[in-house]
């Protein structure tokens, strides 16, 4: 079986594959201060849940935007399972061209998603991900990536609208009852909810209107589902769209 793990600043998301089947997956709170050994007894417990041993792995691919951690992980791959992981970086085969001024710079999470997008859609398309920060990546009639945007994720802008004002309190960030708010918890919730996915919708547009025919749009990431029936014109939520592109880049550099 194959697991494939992606690291983000706010969770790292872990799957096992059998050949082209998910077979199981888990959300993880990224602690930059935790050791291969302790990621190692966390994952040997989510296995055993599962009913699967050590045994059962026999490949590994991995995808960091915390280059901290990244050597954590891949040591405890090494160590629990006794086979080197892939690392999604510059030489890995993804069958994506990349358009932007520097290759280097874009996330590994942007490729991976890209790849698993046009594997479910043809170009153009937009994907965008839902996680520590909201990415929206390009994807041409090509398949080739051209970009996109970045901007702070929804609990970002929560966290900083708490803690960059005296009298404004700390909120949930869940859909208010209704638009107007009537006290300031839900003045609060309105903002964040109804205006993050105005912003969405509005750079969704103009995105479009800069790619060649009708793009589809994938969405993704932990607070998709949040947020996702707010938004106009989406083709597909997928929350595993990160891991299934992880599958495939490794399918495509799998040893012969």
């Amino acid at each position: 079986m194959l697991l494939v793990l992606d690291i983000g600043n706010t969770n790292t998301v872990i799957g096992i594959y059998d050949r082209d089947q998910l077979v199981a997956n888990w959300r993880l709170s990224t602690h930059h201060a935790r050791t291969s050994d302790e990621w190692g007894v966390e994952v040997s417990s989510l296995l055993a849940l599962e009913g699967l041993g050590r045994e059962a792995v026999s490949a590994a691919i991995i995808s960091s935007v915390v280059p901290p951690l990244t050597g954590a992980l891949a040591e405890m791959i090494e160590a629990l399972f006794r086979t080197e992981p892939l690392q999604v970086g510059p030489g890995v085969k993804t069958g994506v061209k990349i358009l932007c001024e520097n290759p280097l710079e874009v996330g590994a999470d942007r490729i991976v998603n890209s790849v698993a997008a046009l594997a479910l859609v043809p170009g153009p398309a937009v994907v965008v991900d839902f996680g520590t920060a909201t990415t929206f990546d390009a994807l041409s009639s090509r398949g080739e990536y051209l970009g996109g945007a970045i901007v702070p994720g929804l609990q970002i802008a929560a966290e900083s609208l708490f803690s960059r004002t005296a009298k404004l309190p700390r909120v949930e960030v869940r859909k208010p009852p209704r638009l107007i708010g009537r006290n300031t918890i839900h003045c609060i919730q309105s903002g964040l909810y109804y205006g993050y996915a105005a912003m969405v919708n509005g750079l969704i547009r103009r995105m479009r209107t800069e790619l060649e025919g009708e793009a589809k749009v994938i969405v993704t990431g932990g607070l998709a589902r949040l947020i996702a029936p707010e938004l106009e014109g989406v083709d597909r939520h997928e929350p595993n769209l990160t891991l299934e592109g992880l599958r495939i880049i490794y399918q495509k550099n799998r040893p012969a």
